[in-house]
């Protein structure tokens, strides 16, 4: 018998299959892997070195359709304003993917190049050393969280009539459920972005502060 013209695995279906995976139970392993495409995990590691390799490989097709970048001459808030919809948009179709990238180092390019863009936002605003690092983590903590809002059912809160009146109360306000996730996720970025500018501000001023005291002390 010859030997078949082309592959019968690729990492394109790896992928695919692992993205399915994860999907419906949250994450994946290798033996429901092969399980799922017929294979032997033998015939997987002819794609994939091992799991670490597997979850970059998912972030990097989860964030592909997310390639357009944030006008460079637009002001700092607004390129972060950008990258954290592309951040959230690239978990929109798998939101169930959100814990298994938080818990992995990033190790690929185009989302390192992602993190670049951020940082170099953060640090044109005014931003240096530690309080880069520390937005970052705020808005790696915020996108995620809205990701994982996608997942989330309908009705996130039933209290009981009459026991929680605050709530209550601003449940009966509430966007519907369809667009509770995006009302939020909106509220949630409007906030975390006026909350840095405010912050950028501040360290302009201190800035300056310090300069004319320097400024001052000089003969």
């Amino acid at each position: 018998m010859g030997r078949p013209k082309a592959p019968l695995l690729s990492r394109e279906q790896v992928v695919a299959a692992a993205l399915e995976l994860v999907d419906a139970e949250g994450d994946f392993s290798f033996p429901k892997l092969a399980k799922s495409l017929g294979v032997s995990q033998s015939s997987i590691y002819h794609h994939v070195s091992g799991r670490a390799e597997l979850v970059e490989m998912l972030r990097g097709a989860a964030f592909r359709a997310g390639d357009d970048s944030p006008s460079p001459n637009a002001p700092w808030h607004e390129k972060l304003r950008d990258a954290i919809r592309l951040y959230r948009a690239g978990f929109a179709q798998h939101p169930r993917l959100a814990p298994l990238l938080a818990s992995t180092t990033v190790e690929n390019p185009h989302i390192l190049g992602m993190y670049e863009g951020i940082a170099a936002a953060l640090a044109e605003a005014g931003f240096r050393g530690p309080d880069i690092v520390s937005a970052i983590g705020l808005v790696d903590s915020f996108a995620i969280g809205a990701a994982l809002d996608l997942s989330a059912p309908d009705v996130p809160w039933r209290p009981s009539r009459g026991s929680y009146p605050a709530l209550e109360e601003a449940l009966a306000q509430a966007a519907p459920p369809v667009q509770r996730a995006e009302a939020a996720f909106e509220f949630g970025l409007e906030t975390l972005i006026a909350g840095l500018r405010a912050r950028a501000q501040q360290i302009e001023q201190a800035g300056r502060i310090t300069q004319k005291a320097e400024a001052g002390t000089n003969p």
